[in-house]
This record gives C-alpha cells, sequence and structure tokens, in this order.
C-alpha cells in the first residue's frame, strides 16, 4: 500500500528481455536500505526488488525489478528506455501520516497527456482517457498519475485535468512529460468500491 507522495527519482540503467517478462535495472539515491523482496512503487506500479547492487563512484545504490506482460500491457513500462526517470515511493509504514490518498500500487489503465499549460507559478495538465472510466472521476477528487497522488481539477467523460504545484514538478517526472505521452492511471480505490455498491443496488 503506498500513498501516492514521490520520495525518489530513479533512473532506469539497464533493460533486459527474459521471455514475456522484462527485467529493469534502476539507480535511486535512496535514505534507507532496500531490500530483496521489497515491494517499490514505481510510475505507480508496484514491483519486487529481485536484485541489489551496491553503490560505486559512478553509480548509486541500484536494484533490478521485473515486469510480467500484464503490467508491460497495462501500463507504461513497455515504452520506457534506458535513461528514463521513475517516481519512486517505498511502501507506507502503519502509523505514518496518510498525506495523499490510498494507493495499492495496481494500474487500472494509461492516459495520454493531451496538454499542459504553464500559469506561471503551476502547470495545468490534461489527460485523455478512454471513456469507460470517466464514471470514476469526480472535480476535487483523487487520482494516481504516475505514483503521485494528485486532485482532479476538472472531469469529463473522457478526459480530466490536475494542477501540478512547482515542488511536484520539480520532485517528479511532470518535469519531463510532454503532449502525447502515455501515464499510469489508478483511480481511487474507494470510489471503484462505491461505484460497483451502487451498479449492484439497481440490479
Amino acid at each position: 500500500m503506498f500513498t501516492g507522495i514521490i520520495r525518489q527519482i530513479g533512473t532506469i540503467r539497464d533493460i533486459k528481455k527474459e521471455g514475456s517478462n522484462v527485467i529493469f535495472d534502476l539507480e535511486a539515491p535512496f535514505e534507507e536500505p532496500i531490500q530483496v523482496d521489497q515491494s517499490i512503487s514505481h510510475n505507480g506500479v508496484c514491483l519486487t526488488v529481485t536484485r541489489l547492487f551496491p553503490a560505486s563512484q559512478t553509480h548509486m545504490q541500484g536494484y533490478s525489478v521485473t515486469a510480467v506482460e500484464e503490467t508491460l500491457q497495462k501500463s507504461n513500462f513497455g515504452e520506457l528506455q534506458v535513461g528514463d526517470t521513475v517516481n519512486l515511493e517505498l511502501s507506507m509504514k502503519i502509523g505514518d501520516r496518510l498525506d495523499g490518498h490510498f494507493v495499492q500500487g495496481h494500474v487500472d489503465d494509461t492516459g495520454i497527456v493531451k496538454s499542459i499549460s504553464d500559469h506561471e507559478g503551476s502547470w495545468s495538465f490534461t489527460f485523455g482517457i478512454d471513456a469507460k472510466w470517466g464514471y470514476l472521476l469526480v472535480n476535487k477528487g483523487s487520482i494516481c498519475i504516475n505514483g503521485v497522488s494528485l486532485t482532479v481539477v476538472e472531469s469529463h467523460p473522457d478526459r480530466f485535468s490536475v494542477a501540478i504545484i512547482p515542488y511536484t514538478y520539480q520532485h517528479t517526472n511532470f518535469s519531463t512529460l510532454q503532449a502525447g505521452d502515455r501515464v499510469n492511471l489508478e483511480f481511487d480505490i474507494l470510489g471503484k468500491y462505491l461505484a460497483k455498491m451502487y451498479r449492484r443496488s439497481e440490479v
């Protein structure tokens, strides 16, 4: 379980294909040691650490994760390249503050950056989505984009917008996004449960 508050940005060091899976080697400036079998959110995708690499004079601490075929199909991991940056979050601890919202690390779908507007102090991002997800978005509701917990500004059946403050822009990979880029989306789990219960009540 995660909160959508990004703590570090990692960089992809190497990508290797093994059958239908893809192995990603990353390096990241974690403030605490990480371990094999640990769950880390990568652009909103919960992946398990499978191997560790010690820090060196040329590289930070590194590790490997495996993306299976379903992950590659449902997220933007199939488009990542060596040198790309990835938003990272360690799993939450019981008793910590919940500064974002409950994020599972289970990506529902991807969205496309439609437009980016610079408002001289903040940025407005508009994302296009498959209209089948529109019912899960509400104005001022929560959405997780590339692992970042954000608030929906305007929602429509096939698109929505969010506002990005300078801190988020500077400390996540939102600063690298351009129109046409694909992002990972996880809709609010509470909203999904409520929508399912409501639909059952109508049957």
